[in-house]
């Protein structure tokens, strides 16, 4: 047979086989450039529209109190006024004569000892009046009565008992900011759920134990929503206290400058009294969220 004779059929082509398209995992730069790409976008959205508010406000007051008649100064002229109390904060030539940075200090202080104390006795009464029926029965009704007094109504009675302007502010501070940390602890603690309560029933925990365990975790919460409200409370107190008491504080700064008719520093320190309690209130909040995992109260 010769190879001409052979008859050979066309060879079938056969399907190429399909290879899976696998996506690779993106590199570490690249998975950094998207994480920081999205902080940023994340923190213009939360900066730029209050910026451009605050722009705004500055123009329109700006342009309503530059004329001749207006009896306040202007952002510009309260930036020419205030130039030596914005650069140098931190001067002292002695006695009230001192930097803002020694107002606020001082004022901060004051604040930190009369709300660490109302802390403390706050969630220890709150925490007996959610807990026992018959103590919400007998206090309850004293306290929403004694919450409704104004912090300064406190300061002559403060005055007379202390005989000094240091621990009656204090003092003024604390019996302000206890009430809402009383009340949001005692809501906590009454809406514990009663399965968090039989089976530490069933575990037998002694009080100690059930406060620790499951009483401050259940109700924390609850109680960081009254710290907060509890400290903004206790900015706004000391600022009126120190306004009668005098001494160094950023509230008798404000009085000092009212009676000096120095409205620019009075303009100037207002803005550090709102940064500052927006900083004191978001540091409570951020420790809130970090003990109750981002948890609220509902």
């Amino acid at each position: 047979m010769t190879l001409q004779a052979i008859k050979t059929e066309p060879a079938m082509a056969l399907p190429a086989p399909s290879a899976a398209v696998v996506a690779l995992p993106p590199t570490p730069k690249r998975r950094s450039a998207s994480r920081w790409l999205g902080m940023l976008r994340h923190a213009a959205v939360r900066v730029v529209p209050p910026l451009i508010v605050v722009v705004l406000l500055l123009v329109i007051w700006e342009l309503t109190c530059r004329g001749a008649g207006s009896t306040l100064p202007p952002p510009s002229r309260v930036l020419s006024d205030t130039r030596d109390l914005i650069v140098d904060p931190f001067y002292d030539h002695g006695g009230i004569d001192k930097g803002l940075f020694w107002h606020i200090y001082a004022s901060l202080k004051r604040v930190a000892l009369g709300y660490s104390l109302a802390a403390v006795a706050g969630i220890a009464l709150g925490t007996l009046v959610g807990q026992s029926i018959w103590a919400m029965r007998g206090l309850d009704p004293i306290f929403q009565v004694l919450r409704t007094i104004p912090p300064l109504a406190w300061l002559p009675l403060s005055l007379a008992a202390f005989r000094d302007g240091e621990p009656s502010a204090i003092f003024v501070i604390f019996i302000t900011s206890i009430w809402p940390i009383i009340i949001n602890t005692a809501v906590g603690i009454r809406n514990i759920p009663q399965d968090y309560r039989n089976v530490a029933a069933v575990v037998q925990l002694n009080p100690l134990e059930f406060f620790w365990k499951v009483m401050l975790p259940s109700a924390a919460p609850y109680i960081f929503t009254g710290l907060r409200i509890g400290i903004g409370l206790s900015w706004l107190a000391i600022i009126a206290a120190e306004m009668l008491i005098g001494g160094v504080g950023i509230g008798f700064f404000i009085w000092d400058a009212w009676n000096s008719s120095h409205i620019s520093e009075i303009i100037l320190a207002l803005v550090y009294v709102g940064i500052v309690g927006f900083v004191l209130d978001r540091l409570i909040a951020g420790l809130g969220k970090l003990v109750t995992h981002g948890v609220s109260a509902s």
